[in-house]
């Protein structure tokens, strides 16, 4: 099963109601959507799309408004684009003209207080650049460095800048508005340069009494860089937006500065999803490069949560395509990955915080258990993205009673979401997380799995329980002779006689012990259990003949084990379950 996981971005290309369809089939775990491009009619309609998909699907794919961001753009030319050439001398300012192949409009006219001579200004994503050579009132005067053709609207960036801009734009605010009155489960705050700029939008959840959506803050600066640490410590999540990240930053930073921000992260216990042109090519093409197919491979070498496809699913023209392709990938390199090796090698840091310590200890009972799974009984979802931390090699089950728990839950690396109802009593509560894991078909009879929980539960910051845990009714145990499993009727029987005439191919026979008497049967059966508990027993030696399943020493199991009930037995584990 795939543990890190995939946003897919909705666009053009998405919105037929069966393309979207199969993005939730194929495997996409969050929908983003770009809040740079379309309107709000465009994006509500994607929306009641995605709310009707996964209810039909019962699917818990999240939602994610991607807010457009502080940012500095050009105005228009009056003949919407101009070419410049080398060394001449072009003009920024802050008044309203329409522009020409001398001059152009800046949208933020506070740029003059913040850049300086020397400084180097990018427009297009660094297609044209330009060197700052003097500074009036209104106007920036630069130095072309290279021709170029630039158009309307056009972006600009200012490299080594500390720009004084707000963080939220009008727009970015009645955005965010819409997210909560809609019911969004993330905002990615575009461009975040400090911990202050989270906190802003903080304020406005307060406001606005939100409590159901978290905050994934964009790195695409080296402000946001350098402040990395204050702004993991108040964001839910992180990505890593490696377009405009590569604009400022030299990019033979950017794949260090991936690798460092996934480390804190991760230490940190929060999501970190690395995003942009990782499968670019497949916006026109079948098929991803060689170089683009190592780069996915790599984020997830590296730990990231997640792993983003914007451009390839939003106008590409192979969106179902470029998901499988990532999903291939994914899987492939996860493969390759010595989880259990990683966890014992890792030095964490678990002293002085209890979360800490009971998470770490319960992937340590997993590993040494050879748990089937982890099982996170949490309202809030604190206690699946701590286990998360550790990356386990078993999957995680993070039940909770809040849908939109389940949801944000979908975007955390190995946990796979279930909804619980509400349970009084603590052993009622982990008894309907296990049955509920069961009916969906993630764990089977006899699966022995580790329950970690915070009590009382909805409290930040109180997970303190671990408990061992097998899956489903067990009828009785015993003795392993080798690691195989069965499920089938019981043929209970005293001995060799009534064995011939009860018995039917397939059943699993229940005797005290067995004897040569019975070998027609015995080649027949689906698995033999017995009283006996000699390992060197007639029925231990038949079972590894015969490569078939056998518990032995299985005290009373003539009298515990009812003739023609339907059980599952599992001879690793040594334990017979009532399938009902």
């Amino acid at each position: 099963m795939r543990k890190t996981k995939i946003i897919c971005t909705l666009g053009p290309s998405t919105e037929d109601t069966n393309v979207m369809k199969q993005l939730m089939l194929e495997g996409m775990n969050v929908a983003r959507f770009n809040f740079s491009h379309g309107d709000y009619k465009s994006h509500l309609a994607n929306l009641k799309k995605i709310e009707k998909l996964r209810k039909e699907l019962d699917l818990p794919i999240a939602t994610l408004l991607d807010t457009k961001g502080p940012e500095i753009r050009i105005g228009n030319f009056k003949d919407h684009k101009v070419s410049l050439e080398k060394d001449q001398l072009f003009t920024l300012t802050t008044r309203d003209i329409e522009g020409d192949e001398h001059q152009v409009s800046v949208s933020y006219k506070d740029i003059i207080n913040d850049v300086h001579k020397g400084d180097r200004v990018l427009i297009d994503d660094g297609l044209v650049e330009l060197e700052i050579q003097n500074i009036s009132e209104t106007d920036i005067l630069c130095k072309v460095l290279n021709e170029g053709t630039i158009s309307d609207h056009k972006g600009v960036n200012v490299p080594g800048v500390d720009l004084t801009m707000p963080f939220i734009s009008q727009k970015d605010y009645e955005d965010i508005l819409f997210g909560i009155e809609n019911g969004y489960d993330f905002v990615a705050a575009s461009f975040t340069r400090t911990a202050e700029d989270i906190l802003e939008i903080r304020k406005i959840f307060q406001e606005k009494k939100c409590k159901t959506m978290n905050i994934i803050a964009k790195i695409e600066n080296m402000q946001g860089v350098n402040n990395i640490e204050e702004i993991i410590r108040v964001s839910d999540g992180i990505m890593i937006a490696r377009g405009d990240m590569g604009v400022e930053i030299p990019l033979e930073d950017v794949p260090v500065i991936q690798k460092e921000i996934i480390k804190k992260a991760r230490d940190a216990g929060k999501q970190v999803i690395t995003a942009t042109q990782m499968l670019d090519s497949m916006i026109k093409n079948p098929r991803p490069t060689r170089a683009e197919a190592t780069d996915v491979a790599n984020a997830i070498y590296d730990g990231t949560s997640a792993i983003m496809l914007s451009g390839e699913t939003a106008a590409g023209l192979y969106p179902v395509e470029a998901l499988k392709t990532m999903v291939k990938i994914a899987i492939r390199t996860e493969q390759d990955i010595d989880y259990k090796g990683r966890f014992e090698a890792g030095k964490y840091q678990v002293k002085g915080n209890i979360t800490n310590a009971i998470s770490h200890a319960t992937c340590t009972t997993a590993l040494d258990l050879n748990a089937a799974a982890i099982i996170t009984v949490t309202k809030l979802g604190g206690t699946a993205r701590m286990v998360s931390k550790y990356r386990p090699s078993c999957p995680i089950i993070g039940g909770s009673p809040n849908e939109y728990v389940c949801r944000q839950l979908n975007l955390s690396w190995g946990v796979i979401p279930v909804k619980l109802e509400n349970q009084e009593k603590t052993d009622d509560l982990f008894d309907h997380a296990v049955d509920s894991v069961m009916k969906k078909g993630f764990l089977k009879q006899g699966d022995l799995t580790v329950i970690t929980a915070g009590l009382p539960l909805g409290v930040p910051g109180t997970t303190n329980l671990i408990k061992v845990h097998i899956a489903g009714h067990i009828l009785l145990k015993g003795h392993g002779v080798n690691k195989m499993s069965a499920t089938a009727n019981l043929c209970v029987c005293k001995n060799a006689a009534e064995l011939k005439t009860y018995f039917k191919t397939g059943d699993i026979i229940v005797v005290r012990e067995t004897d040569n008497a019975m070998m027609e049967q015995l080649k027949e059966a689906g698995g033999i259990i017995t009283e006996d508990g000699d390992q060197n027993s007639h029925a231990a030696i038949v079972g590894l003949t015969l490569d078939i399943p056998v518990i032995i020493g299985a005290e009373q199991a003539t009298s515990i084990l009812k003739n023609g009930s339907y059980v599952s037995m599992d001879s690793d584990k040594g334990v017979v379950c009532s399938t009902s």
